[in-house]
């Protein structure tokens, strides 16, 4: 994949001495370019250290909407999130909450409403999941593995509150997470395993539990399947393609 690895010949301390030292000779010269002085600055003066903080504030600002091109640009080029996040020594998930977006999301924050994508035929999942961070990766990971409408609520009160909605769609698959406010998972379960019109929407838990207890307890009220949350970035994203492959291109799915 293009841009899979990128080499500097310099450590990451080196670049920002180098850094530092460009940054800092161009801000000088536009302060006193501002100043309208090319004399040094009088010490004791406010004035300059003002106006090259001013300066620095304007650069980083710009360096800003640069790094969010350059995102864009190598996420165009075949880079993912994994190979963004290394280039600015962050992990994948703190690219992703930094660059928002870069592979056909919404550049929004994951709320109780659709994100839609452009379908052929769009799959309709529904993610109940509290935590911002998990539930970011997991649309990731859905969206790319093809066209996905994702609802995301954040606790079983408001999953029930969409799923009986006057004309909501029928999700073709809930993926669930056990510890969350007001109606936890287990309950949510529950009640879908028993509602008629619900039961027969594929419920996979997906958490960070391992406890015995849940895992029992989420297969007597009969979820479909219980997968734990690894650890790893890159193994969370092939546990959720995987829930993703088998429910939704695998699986016969029940007619609504």
């Amino acid at each position: 994949m293009p841009g899979k690895n990128f080499a500097l010949r310099t450590t990451s301390e080196e670049t920002a001495a180098i850094a530092d030292a460009r940054i800092g000779d161009l801000a000088h010269r536009l302060a006193r370019q501002l100043q309208e002085s090319p004399a040094p600055p009088v010490s004791g003066d406010p004035a300059y250290p003002l106006t090259l903080l001013h300066v620095l504030d304007q650069l980083q600002q710009a360096t800003e909407r640069l790094q969010r091109q350059a995102a864009t640009d190598a996420a165009r080029a075949g880079a993912g999130y994994p190979q963004i996040g290394a280039a600015c020594d962050m992990t994948r998930q703190g690219a992703r909450r930094r660059w928002p977006g870069l592979f056909h999301h919404s550049n929004e924050k994951p709320t109780e409403h659709p994100t839609m994508t452009s379908p052929a035929r769009p799959f309709d999942v529904l993610l109940v999941e509290d935590d911002i961070a998990d539930a970011m990766l997991i649309e990731e990971a859905l969206s790319e593995r093809g066209t996905r409408n994702l609802v995301q609520v954040t606790d079983g009160v408001a999953a029930l509150e969409h799923l009986r909605a006057p004309g909501a769609v029928r999700p073709d698959l809930i993926v669930l997470d056990l510890n969350m406010p007001r109606m936890n998972g287990q309950d949510l379960l529950k009640v879908l395993k028993t509602d008629n019109d619900l039961q027969t929407i594929p419920v996979v838990v997906l958490t960070t539990s391992t406890a015995p207890d849940d895992v029992t307890g989420a297969y007597t009220s009969h979820a479909n399947a219980y997968v734990t949350k690894p650890v790893n970035l890159d193994e969370f994203e092939q546990a959720v393609q995987s829930i993703d492959a088998f429910y939704l291109d695998t699986a016969t799915r029940p007619r609504p």
